[in-house]
C-alpha cells in the first residue's frame, strides 16, 4: 500500500495535476458574464409560448434555440460545478453554484410549456410540419420520445409548478452532499508506531487496504462511527429525497418511483427486477468468494473491514500516476489508434484533476463535454486508482465520441448505458495485465482485483439497488424512513449477500449514510447491468477484433439517437434478458476456480 501522504490545500496542488477549467472560461469574470446572459434566456424562451403548433418554422426555431441554450448552460454549469468540487468548503464557488442553480431553474420553469404544447400537436399536423421543413426531421426522435410519455405530461400550469419545485426537491441531495464532504470530520487514527493517519472519504478505502487489521478496524470505526452518530440527520436527508421522487412520480401518474425513473430513459422495469433476481440466484458465488478470502487470509474471523485488503499483499505495488497512464494506453490498444490518440489528448491537456486536496469532493467522476470532458480523481497511486483512471476516461471518451458524432439533441447518452464504456476499459485492462504474467502471485493478485471488481460492481451495486428499491417501496406504502428502519434493512441485506463466513459488523448497518448514489434516483443498478454488458463487449473485441471494435465505436458515437436497449444491441448485447448477467457471474465463478488452484 502506498504510504499515506499529507493532504495539501487546493492552492498547493501543482497546476499540471489540475483540470484546465480555463478551457471553458478563462476567468471567473467571464463566467459571470455568461451567467448574466443566461438570465435573459427565460424571456427568449417565453416568446414561443402558445405558438409551437403554429407552424413548422416556429417549432424548428424553438428546438434550435433550445439546443443553443443548452450548450451555453452546460458550459456555465460545468465550470461552477467543477470549481465548487475542487474545494467544497470554498464559499465563493459554492455561491456561484447556487446562483447558477437559481438561474437554471428559472430557465426550466420558462420552458415547461414546451412538452405539453408539443404533445398537443395533432399527429397529422406534425407530419405536415415534417414534410414542409426538412430540417425539422432532425428532431423526429426527440419529438416522438416526448410524445411517447403523453399520459404523464400535465397541463401548462401544472408543469410550471413541477418545474418550480425542482430546486426544492434537489435541496436534500445538495444539503447531504455538503454535510458529507464539507462538514463531517472523522477522528484520526494511529498506526503501530504511533503515527497519526487521517481518515477522510478519500483515504478510507486505501486505509482498508492496509495489511494491519488494527488500522482497518480503526478506520472502519472512525468513519462509520461518525456516520452512526449522525444517522438521524442522514435518514432525514434520504427521506426528503425520496419524498420528492414520490411527489413527482404521483404527480405524473406513474405507479411507482421506479417506473417514473426508468420510463424517463426508456428502460423496462423488468430489467431492474431481472438483475436483482439473477444476482440473488447466484449469491452462492459471492459466498464462495468470501469463504476463499477467509481461508487465504488465515484469519479466525473475517470482518466487513477485511474485504478490501489484498489477499496477495506481496504482489501489491505503488503505481505512480504517470506509470498508470502508460499501462492504460497499453491495455486499451485493442481499441485502435484513434481511440488511443483521443486518450492521449486527454492525458496531455489536463482533462483530469488528479490528487486529493483539503475539501475536495470525494470519489471520482467524468463530466462535461464542451469543449471536452473533465475527470475528477482522488489518485492514491494504487492498482485500484489505475483502474479508476481507466474507468473515468472510458466515460470521457464515450462523451467525446457522442459529442463529435451527434447533434446537440442526441449528444447526452442515458444513464443505462453510461457505465458500459467505463467498465469495458477496466475489463480490457485487467485482461491485458493477466496476459503479461505467468507469476502465480501476480496472477492471483490481479484475479483477486478483478473478483473485487465483480464483488463491488455486480454484487455490491445490486445490493444497493435492492436497498434503494426497498426504501422507495417502504416510503410509497406510507411508512416513515427512520434511521433505525434503514439500518435494520441494510444490515439484513449485508447478511444475505455476504453469507455465514464473515462477521457482519453492526456498524455496517449505517453504511448507506455515506453512499451519495442513493440520491441519484435508481442509478446504481446500471453499474451492475453495465458491467455485465461490458464483459460481453470486451470479450467480443478481444475475440473478433476490428469488426467488434467498429461496432463498439458505433455504439460510443450514437449518444441517445435510439433507445438504450437498441444501442447495446449495436454492440452485440441484449439486456432484456438475464443472459449477460448470468454470463458475467459465470466468469466470476471461473476466476474463483483459478484463484483456488493458484492458492494450493
Amino acid at each position: 500500500m502506498a504510504k499515506q501522504k499529507s493532504i495539501p490545500k487546493r492552492s498547493e496542488v501543482e497546476k499540471q495535476y489540475t483540470w484546465a477549467l480555463e478551457d471553458i472560461f478563462a476567468t471567473d469574470e467571464l463566467w459571470e458574464e455568461a451567467l448574466n446572459e443566461a438570465r435573459s434566456f427565460p424571456e427568449m424562451i417565453s416568446k414561443f409560448e402558445g405558438h409551437l403548433g403554429d407552424s413548422a418554422d416556429m417549432l424548428f426555431n424553438f428546438l434550435k434555440l433550445d439546443d443553443e441554450l443548452q450548450v451555453k448552460l452546460g458550459r456555465i454549469a460545468d465550470y461552477c460545478m467543477c470549481r465548487s468540487d475542487e474545494d467544497t468548503a470554498n464559499s465563493f464557488y459554492q455561491g456561484m453554484r447556487g446562483r447558477f442553480m437559481s438561474v437554471y431553474m428559472q430557465v426550466v420553469s420558462a420552458s415547461s410549456f414546451s412538452t405539453p404544447e408539443i404533445i398537443a400537436i395533432p399527429d397529422d399536423k406534425l407530419n405536415t410540419f415534417m414534410e414542409e421543413k426538412a430540417e425539422l426531421r432532425l428532431y423526429d426522435r426527440l419529438l416522438q420520445r416526448m410524445r411517447r410519455q403523453k399520459e404523464h405530461i400535465l397541463s401548462d400550469s401544472e408543469e410550471k409548478i413541477l418545474a418550480l419545485s425542482g430546486e426544492v426537491c434537489q435541496a436534500s441531495a445538495d444539503t447531504a452532499s455538503s454535510f458529507r464532504n464539507a462538514d463531517l470530520r472523522f477522528p484520526d487514527i494511529t498506526d503501530s508506531n504511533g503515527n497519526i493517519l487521517k481518515v477522510t472519504q478519500g483515504s478510507y478505502v486505501p486505509l482498508l487496504e492496509n495489511p494491519d487489521q488494527n488500522i482497518r478496524r480503526a478506520a472502519f470505526e472512525s468513519l462509520h462511527g461518525t456516520f452512526d452518530s449522525f444517522k438521524n440527520t442522514s435518514a432525514a436527508f434520504l427521506s426528503g429525497q425520496i419524498k420528492g421522487l414520490i411527489f413527482n412520480a404521483r404527480a405524473r401518474k406513474y405507479s411507482s418511483t421506479l417506473e417514473a425513473s426508468l420510463d424517463n430513459t426508456e428502460v423496462p422495469v423488468s430489467v431492474y427486477h431481472n438483475l436483482i433476481d439473477a444476482v440473488n440466484s447466484n449469491l452462492k458465488y459471492l459466498h464462495r468468494y468470501v469463504s476463499l478470502r477467509k481461508k487465504l487470509t488465515g484469519t479466525d474471523e473475517l470482518h466487513m473491514y477485511d474485504l478490501y485488503t489484498p489477499i496477495i499483499p506481496d504482489a501489491d505495488e505503488v503505481i505512480p500516476y504517470e506509470k498508470a497512464k502508460e499501462i492504460i494506453l497499453e491495455g486499451l490498444a485493442p481499441l485502435g489508434e484513434e481511440y488511443l490518440s483521443i486518450l492521449r489528448e486527454g492525458f496531455n491537456n489536463r482533462w483530469t484533476d488528479v490528487y486529493e486536496n483539503e475539501g475536495k469532493r470525494s470519489g471520482a467522476y467524468s463530466t462535461g463535454g464542451n469543449p471536452h470532458p473533465y475527470v475528477l480523481l482522488n489518485q492514491k497511486d494504487t492498482l485500484d486508482s489505475m483502474f479508476t483512471i481507466a474507468h473515468e476516461m472510458g466515460h470521457s471518451l464515450h462523451t467525446y465520441y457522442s459529442v463529435k458524432n451527434q447533434p446537440v439533441a442526441y449528444q447526452n447518452y442515458v444513464i443505462f448505458v453510461a457505465e458500459v464504456a467505463s467498465t469495458c476499459n477496466e475489463v480490457l485492462l485487467v485482461k491485458h495485465l493477466l496476459s503479461k504474467t505467468t507469476d502465480k502471485k501476480q496472477r492471483a493478485y490481479l484475479i483477486n482485483h478483478f473478483l473485487e471488481q465483480f464483488r463491488g460492481t455486480v454484487y455490491r451495486q445490486t445490493m444497493f439497488a435492492e436497498f434503494e428499491l426497498w426504501m422507495n417501496e417502504y416510503a410509497e406504502k406510507g411508512e416513515t424512513l427512520t434511521a433505525d428502519a434503514m439500518c435494520d434493512a441494510y444490515y439484513e441485506l449485508n447478511k444475505k449477500y455476504f453469507g455465514d463466513d464473515i462477521v457482519v459488523d453492526k456498524l455496517i448497518s449505517v453504511e448507506w449514510a455515506r453512499i451519495p448514489h442513493f440520491f441519484y434516483n435508481f442509478y446504481v443498478f446500471q453499474y451492475a447491468t453495465g458491467f455485465s454488458a461490458a464483459v460481453a463487449i470486451a470479450n467480443r473485441i478481444l475475440s473478433e477484433g476490428q469488426p467488434a471494435v467498429d461496432a463498439y465505436k458505433k455504439f460510443l458515437s450514437s449518444g441517445s439517437c435510439t433507445d438504450p436497449i437498441s444501442l447495446l444491441k449495436i454492440a452485440g448485447v441484449d439486456m432484456t434478458t438475464a443472459a449477460p448477467i448470468n454470463e458475467a457471474l459465470a466468469l466470476f465463478n471461473e476466476l474463483l476456480d483459478e484463484m483456488e488452484a493458484l492458492s494450493e
